[in-house]
């Protein structure tokens, strides 16, 4: 065995952002005009995702009302226009943590960062037309992070939400292929650490692209199938789960 160096050193930094993806979400206001803020905190299995939102968040708001909303997924040429909606939210009055942190309110999302809104098919928040992915999704369950800290219980929610449809660029879409992405056109927005950053080329040959894609397909494809355009079903079923109040209002 080659002999290993180990220079590691124990820290402790304020986050542990080691690099994910930038999304765009858009949600609807109580007013009924749309609401699009950037996160980072997301990960996929399947077609669904895991979404870290402030409680306190116009979004997390928002999710919690209506149950449904649409990932709009920025490429790496779309740094400046993410980074136009940064440090400003939805909410009015701005929540004391964000205030602290410096964000303002502002009510028109979509103008400020120069996007255009365009109608989803399943869910009432529009997409980004300028963001080369839009998954529509409404909300499976939530989770109030950090049930051991009565401190910061419920601080921090964690939406499970299921997508309904997945609309991508052409320039993206593999050729020759009706439903797969090229890795090697898509170039994913990351933020790491708070700063933005763009994929390089890949860097070695991975074994599980070897498997097809299509052995991975689950059950919510064709229960996405037959979710048909207007009011989804998912918000009709977020409405009734608890009737009279909003789910972990």
């Amino acid at each position: 065995m080659h002999e290993v160096s180990i220079d590691h050193t124990r820290i402790e930094p304020g986050i542990l952002y080691f690099g994910t993806p930038v999304v765009l979400i858009s949600t609807l206001n109580e007013d009924g005009t749309p609401n699009l803020a950037p996160m980072s905190s997301a990960f996929w299995l399947g077609w669904r995702a895991m979404l870290g939102l402030g409680a306190t968040s116009q979004t997390s708001r928002n999710l919690l009302r209506t149950g449904e909303c649409v990932l709009n997924l920025p490429s790496e040429a779309l740094a400046g226009t993410v980074d136009r909606l940064a440090l400003t939210t939805g909410a009015d009055p701005v929540p004391a943590g964000k205030r602290a942190r410096g964000y303002r309110y502002e009510p028109d999302k979509f103008h400020l960062a120069g996007v255009t809104p365009i109608a989803a098919e399943t869910v009432s928040p529009p997409r980004v037309a300028e963001c080369q992915v839009h998954l529509e999704a409404v909300v499976a369950g939530v989770h109030r992070m950090a049930a051991d800290d009565p401190a910061q219980h419920g601080r921090v929610l964690v939406f499970e939400v299921r997508v309904q449809r997945v609309y991508v660029d052409e320039g993206i879409r593999m050729k020759g292929s009706d439903d797969h992405i090229d890795p090697d056109a898509w170039r994913p927005l990351i933020m790491s650490f708070q700063k933005f950053y763009g994929l390089g080329p890949q860097v070695h040959p991975s074994r599980l692209a070897g498997i097809p894609e299509r052995l991975y397909r689950g059950p919510d494809i064709d229960r996405a199938r037959a979710v048909m355009g207007g009011r989804s079903e998912g918000q009709r079923e977020w409405e009734s789960a608890l009737p009279g109040e909003e789910p972990l209002g």
